[in-house]
């Protein structure tokens, strides 16, 4: 007995030729130059979260339960080195990164791909040494293109609000097909897994009670990947609807012409986006005014109606911490900075951010929410003890489409997150050969050798 499912439509056709057949000569410069800087920031941000609590249990877990039974289908865990199934690797990395949360995002989708699409181009890599720079950020471009639109496409047709992992999934499963060779049909079925089986999880859960399942990209990375072995092995799998169902087909219409790799924003703070721009607007007052945290007495904090969601008050974990708004404005109030500092260890007990988070109060502000989720505003207003009250005007967040970050300014976040863990001199050579990639065909192993080691 055999399967019988409906034929292709246009939709996969063009979709299939875009993944498998694309020449990387023909995907815009502009768009794989991108595509190495998302692929610099996003390796900084999994070597910073290496040493932290949920990326050492992912990686023990992977070694535990996703080991490769076959060693020639064994690779290395990102920033580790121990040996498990691709599926295992890209579990692990992607987790590890999903808990440190600096990594890039679009906004159309309020969600992130690089944290799933990255890993697995690192596992993937490891067994293609031939591999040459230019189809590895072929190959990356490709599955932002796929993820991108396999977002917009599920967030357009539920209502339910769900983690990345729900559809990112399916570009790491498009990655896979292109750089492990599977002809259409296999990409199909690849496709049908990774969407059957991608995390149906519920984002607000995660907001209103932070933990470390963050946004569900260790899971949306292990089924993308296992989806492509499955698929070029003969299991089969129903059609994703979000490429093949009627109502998804206008989200597919502008491939290959807008590049999604130009949309995604980068972040400046390891912080939900969603309390960005009020972590800017408190800059911006501190900077012009000088602002010492023994001056305020009030913090007014107005934005759409997720930011306000989340976690309140004073956290008692780096979960929370990430997923903080009241705890990340007043940290930077504080301290001029947000980073790892901040949300971990001592910066956890701050007695001044404490003081700070007790006197705010956060409030729904719809002219900001009219604009979500396409910007992400906020505004908010500070009470001074002798009277004046200062207000920062409205805020969007940095990093994205409209405020980009230079190639400048990537590179000295990469370093600045990336240093503190893997020393200067190895962190300055992942930098220089994610910024290679694009020139000459440069060989993507370059960068594997760096990539592979334990901090």
């Amino acid at each position: 007995m055999t399967l019988s499912i409906p034929a292709p439509g246009p939709v996969f056709d063009r979709l299939a030729a875009f993944t498998l057949t694309q020449e990387a000569a023909d995907i815009p410069a502009s768009a794989r130059a991108r595509a190495a800087l998302l692929l610099l920031d996003t390796l900084g941000i999994a070597a910073a979260a290496a040493p932290m609590e949920a990326g050492i249990i992912a990686r023990n877990t992977a070694v535990a339960l996703y080991g490769a039974g076959d060693p020639g289908q064994a690779v290395p865990i990102l920033f580790d080195g121990r040996k498990v199934s691709i599926a295992g690797a890209g579990f692990a990395a992607a987790s590890q990164i999903d808990n440190l949360d600096g990594h890039d995002g679009f906004n159309p989708v309020k969600g992130h791909i690089g944290v799933a699409v990255v890993p697995a181009l690192a596992a993937l890599a490891a067994a293609r040494p031939d591999l040459g720079g230019t189809e590895a950020l072929a190959a990356l471009v490709i599955s932002y293109e796929v993820a991108g639109r396999a977002g917009l496409a599920l967030h357009d047709s539920v209502s339910d609000y769900h983690t990345s992992g729900a559809w990112n999934a399916l570009g790491v499963a498009a990655m896979a097909a292109r750089l492990r060779g599977l002809n259409a049909d296999q990409l199909r079925h690849a496709l049908g897994i990774a969407e059957y089986h991608g995390p149906r999880s519920q984002m607000m859960r995660e907001i209103a009670n932070p933990t470390m399942l963050h946004d569900g990209s260790g899971m949306g990375a292990m089924v993308g990947l296992s989806a492509a072995v499955m698929a070029e092995a003969g299991f089969t799998g129903a059609p994703a609807i979000t490429l093949e169902g009627p109502e998804a087909a206008a989200h597919w219409e502008d491939l290959g012409r807008v590049w999604q790799t130009g949309l995604q924003y980068i972040k400046p703070y390891p912080i939900c986006r969603w309390a960005h721009a009020p972590i800017d607007a408190a800059r911006a007052l501190r900077r012009n005014h000088g602002l010492t945290p023994d001056q305020i007495t009030g913090i007014a904090i107005r934005s759409f109606a997720n930011a306000v969601a989340l976690f309140p008050g004073l956290p008692d974990t780096t979960s929370q911490a990430q997923y903080s708004l009241a705890f990340s404005v007043a940290a930077m109030l504080t301290h001029g900075q947000v980073g790892l500092a901040q949300i971990s260890e001592a910066g956890l007990a701050d007695p001044q951010v404490a003081r700070l988070v007790a006197v705010t109060t956060l409030q729904t502000e719809p002219r900001h929410e009219a604009r979500f989720p396409d910007g992400r505003w906020a505004d908010i207003e500070i009470t001074l003890a002798d009277g004046r009250v200062l207000k920062s005007g409205d805020h969007n967040a940095r990093g994205g489409p409209d405020e980009p970050f230079s190639a400048e300014d990537i590179c000295t976040k990469f370093m600045s997150f990336a240093a503190p863990v893997l020393g200067q001199a190895r962190a300055a050579s992942i930098r220089d050969a994610c910024l290679a990639l694009d020139t000459g065909d440069a060989p993507f192993a370059t960068l594997v050798d760096l990539l592979y080691a334990a901090p």
